[in-house]
């Protein structure tokens, strides 16, 4: 195996670990020639502050540690640009092809039995081909930390939260943060309400956009004006909408998915409580170099034990996280890992 085990970004390991397999090396690689990396988006662009944003970090910090890695990227407005853009990266003769995003599973999977010789990877979704890697994270793992977060500090004893749209690698979050809750309300006695989001029934309130601050906006003040003083956005982009309403409002604190909040949204850091985040940069510059020394496919789940998901630190509002609140979260993620707490959610990727 031509693997670099461990990562840049929190030790995040691809190789043969309980939840993770490493990409399967032919022997084909190259090692000292020019490399070249192409990312294609999914919406919202590459400056979403969210998984596209983190997924090109992933490719910039490939191309710092090796420099003959060389990246570029694609911009998707719309689903109808997933097939050309996938095909004009395969045209330009790219090393690796990543797609971001699983809503472009179809194209990719299209693409790459069409093409059996070049190289894809694929964000947010399993495509169970010789020629690509797959890269998952099972989210409702620390959305579910984020839910018991909620609970524990909400003054309202309502909390909620929103999709950009109703898909598995949206939904996981809004899974997770509702068991979460209901976790804190079993073994409290309480009895907080999530607004937005009803996991038995799979239904909830989406803003069908990753991009629509606006929309973002209308949600969080309906959200507020029921009652929610802490709200979980899983929109990308869209979410800013949520921060934008917080910044004017003091008793409203906001979650962030993806990327933690106090750095891709710095000027908003003052807002967000926390951060479930998927470490996309770690996974996609492992791949990259993988792919560089020869590895053509694999399959890599990102969770709490291998540090692939995180709960992001509190910043400016960690006074609202009590010491004994903080040995809860921790008592919870071990829990979690050792299988004494499960999480419910049926769009958990299977452990790789």
């Amino acid at each position: 195996m031509k693997l670099i085990a461990a990562l840049a970004s929190g030790g995040l390991v691809l190789a043969v670990a309980a939840c993770g397999k490493a990409p399967e090396d032919d022997g084909a690689g190259s090692t000292g020639t020019e490399f070249k990396g192409c990312m294609v988006t999914d919406l919202g662009g590459v400056d979403d502050k969210s998984f596209n944003s983190s997924a090109w970090q992933g490719m910039q910090d490939a191309a710092t540690r090796d420099a003959s890695i060389k990246v570029d990227y694609t911009q998707s407005n719309s689903e109808a640009d997933y097939e050309p853009n996938l095909q004009a990266a395969v045209d330009g003769e790219c090393d690796l092809i990543v797609a971001v995003g699983g809503l472009m599973f179809d194209a990719t999977k299209k693409l790459a039995e069409a093409n059996p010789e070049q190289q894809f990877a694929i964000v947010d979704a399993k495509v169970d081909l010789p020629n690509v890697f797959s890269m998952e994270f099972n989210t409702a793992q620390n959305s579910f930390m984020a839910g018991y977060l909620a609970a524990a500090t909400t003054k309202t004893d309502k909390v909620a939260t929103y999709g950009g749209l109703n898909i598995p690698p949206v939904t996981i979050f809004m899974d997770g943060f509702a068991e979460g809750v209901a976790h804190f309300n079993k073994v409290k006695d309480k009895k907080v309400e999530v607004l937005g989001w009803d996991p038995a029934k799979q239904e909830g309130s989406f803003a069908e956009s990753f991009i629509d601050q606006q929309k973002g906006k209308s949600l969080t003040d309906t959200f507020v004006s029921q009652g929610a003083d802490i709200i979980f956005p899983v929109a990308g982009g869209t979410g800013v909408g949520t921060a934008n309403v917080a910044k004017e409002n003091p008793e409203l604190s906001v979650i962030w998915v993806d990327v933690d909040g106090c750095k891709s949204l710095a000027d908003s850091c003052s807002v967000f409580l926390s951060t479930a985040e998927k470490n996309i940069p770690a996974a996609v510059t492992d791949a990259l170099i993988a792919a560089k020394g020869g590895a053509k496919t694999g399959h890599y789940v990102g969770t709490l034990q291998n540090q692939g998901v995180s709960l992001a630190a509190f910043q400016e509002k960690a006074s609202m996280v009590s010491a004994e609140l903080q040995a809860e979260l921790d008592t919870l993620k071990q829990d979690i890992i050792d299988g004494k707490v499960t999480i419910a959610s049926k769009v958990q990727p299977a452990a790789a």
